[in-house]
């Protein structure tokens, strides 16, 4: 059977599902000072993991299928350690 592709729809609410659960968790402690930044770290290493595995490595057609310049995907590739 044919796994269906996940729309954007999807990934909104796995966002907003995780984001719940994340200030549930904390208790009415405060949350991180910088949010923003930790979950855009949080999504955005494991997208470029499954990208690169998908293209097999070629930084190229990943940069292409992110819509982002082959450099930034380089930088970006470095700052999560991901060779």
């Amino acid at each position: 059977m044919k796994e269906r592709a996940v729309d954007e729809n999807d990934m909104a609410q796995y966002v907003r599902e995780a984001t719940k659960e994340y200030f549930k968790d904390l208790d009415g402690e405060d949350p991180c000072p910088d949010m923003y930044r930790m979950v855009m770290n949080c999504v955005e290493k494991p997208l470029l993991e499954v990208v690169m595995d998908q293209v097999c490595g070629n930084q190229t057609r990943a940069a292409e299928m992110l819509g982002i310049n082959r450099n930034t995907l380089r930088k970006k590739l470095q700052e999560h350690g991901i060779s």
